[in-house]
């Protein structure tokens, strides 16, 4: 059977036998008590051999963790900057930008603070638990304070947040997935990523330092209600689509393309003003080389974002980030889950359920978010479902690039007019066969404005008769 981790990630074994999981380049770059720590971590990947299992039986991926904005701060280079390049195809030269694409850059070297166990206790309070922001299968994210120039914890307690994310002893994504963090995050350069300012490898405990993203995850935003999470709007949810695009692009435009393999709603993170940052590279991994269109790796990820391809025979592509957009991109349309067992059956799975409305202009109001009415063009909506169609293709060749779904939400996004996608008359139609997330006064059996002038209508018309 799959492994199923806490935060809904999977892995599934190909075969019988499994050899043990491959670190990245960084090993040989840790400091000695970082590798010790390696070594008495043996349990978290000394797992019995597994066969691949079928997909079905996985649940639905969660809420990682909330990280979040101060200031970028200088930070200073720590033992990392002997790290090889040729991991991102560069050679080794100086701490300036090395490669520039997609308003980003490649640093040629980490250029990360290395902190110690007892000032990140003194930045957090000796994580403390009010200071938790949340919690996922690597382990627990606390808010901590720095002082801006220097990074130093702050003593008085003002200075500039961070959240500090502190690994589980007991967490099955351990060591590996920590040197995958700190071998990209600490190169990689975009507005669209969130920035790791530093880590801590020290005896037995290994933590990550990132900005602070005061909104926490669009995962908590399209899915969780009440006065702390507001609905997002028609132009917000395009801001933010946009941006996160941004990200994927600039990481599939770099000479040694980045695949990113955990593209969600909870890693899709939120300053104040709602630019998207893509966070937890646990999962990246570069892409093919020498001509070949894929790699072959164990199938990670969480269900119901993964693509079918990379599910089905671990052939991981470029284009598989592309699939992984476009489920996301559905659930912002819909505001419903990828994957939500409470929905009525043939609902369960979001892309299996609206795919065959998808490519109808007469459905889109059964579709879209209620929450939504009024704030599109039926023009807009139907181009952006069109864009989520050709993301969710079968065939990885068939998928656009993001670059080219950067500039379709763009055009979309200059669409100045606006006017009411479809009146509540169709809405009123529709609702016998609308997902139970949506118009909740025509499920609960309240009078909405449609049925109440068809109300008044019919009264009139008896009164004439009269």
């Amino acid at each position: 059977m799959p492994k199923v981790y806490s935060n809904g990630r999977v892995r599934l074994h190909k075969s019988a036998t499994s050899s043990p999981p491959r670190l990245i380049a960084l090993s040989t770059s840790i400091p000695r008590r970082a590798k010790r720590t390696g070594r008495g971590m043996g349990n978290c990947f000394a797992s019995s051999p597994k066969r691949q299992g079928d997909t079905s039986s996985l649940r639905p991926g969660q809420s990682t963790s909330k990280i979040s904005s101060g200031s970028a701060a200088t930070a200073t280079t720590g033992s990392l900057s002997d790290l090889s390049s040729s991991i991102f195809g560069l050679s080794p030269v100086s701490n300036a930008s090395a490669d520039e694409t997609f308003e980003g850059r490649i640093l040629e070297v980490p250029n990360l603070r290395v902190f110690t166990c007892s000032e990140l206790r003194c930045a957090t309070r000796n994580f403390k638990f009010e200071n938790i922001l949340g919690e996922g299968g690597f382990g627990r994210v606390y808010k901590g304070v720095v002082e801006e120039k220097t990074l130093n914890p702050s003593k008085s307690g003002t200075g500039m947040v961070v959240a500090v994310k502190k690994l589980n002893p007991e967490s099955m994504q351990g060591l590996e997935e920590w040197q995958s963090e700190v071998n990209f995050l600490g190169r990689l350069s975009h507005p669209n990523l969130v920035k790791l300012m530093g880590y801590c490898s020290e005896d037995k405990e290994l933590l990550l330092v990132y900005e602070y993203l005061s909104r926490g995850s669009l995962e908590n935003h399209l899915f969780r209600r009440g006065a702390t999470f507001e609905s997002l709007s028609w132009n917000t949810r395009l801001k933010i689509a946009i941006g996160a695009a941004r990200g994927l692009a600039f990481l599939h435009s770099s000479k040694r393309q980045v695949i990113y393999r955990d593209f969600k709603a909870s890693n899709i993170l939120l300053d104040v003003n709602y630019n998207a940052k893509l966070s937890d590279f646990g999962l990246a991994k570069h892409g093919p080389m020498g001509g070949d269109s894929h790699v072959t790796t164990r199938v990670m990820g969480t269900n119901g974002y993964a693509a079918p391809e990379y599910v089905a025979t671990g052939h991981l592509y470029v284009k598989s980030d592309v699939y992984g957009f476009g489920v996301v991109l559905l659930e912002m349309l819909t505001g419903q889950r990828a994957l939500d067992s409470n929905r009525p059956s043939g609902q369960h799975k979001l892309v299996d359920w609206a795919m065959p409305m998808l490519g109808d202009r007469r459905k889109l109001a059964r579709l879209m978010d209620h929450r939504l009415e009024g704030q599109y063009s039926s023009k807009g909506a139907y181009q952006a479902t069109q864009l989520t169609v050709n993301c969710l293709a079968g065939e990885p060749k068939s998928r656009p690039s993001m670059k080219q779904v950067v500039e379709t939400l763009e055009n979309i996004e200059a669409m100045k007019t606006r006017s009411r996608n479809v009146s509540p008359q169709s809405m009123a139609r529709n609702h016998d066969h609308a997902p139970m997330h949506g118009n909740l006064a025509l499920h609960l059996g309240h009078e909405t404005p449609a049925r109440c002038g068809m109300k008044t209508a019919r009264q009139t018309c008896r009164t004439a008769t009269r």
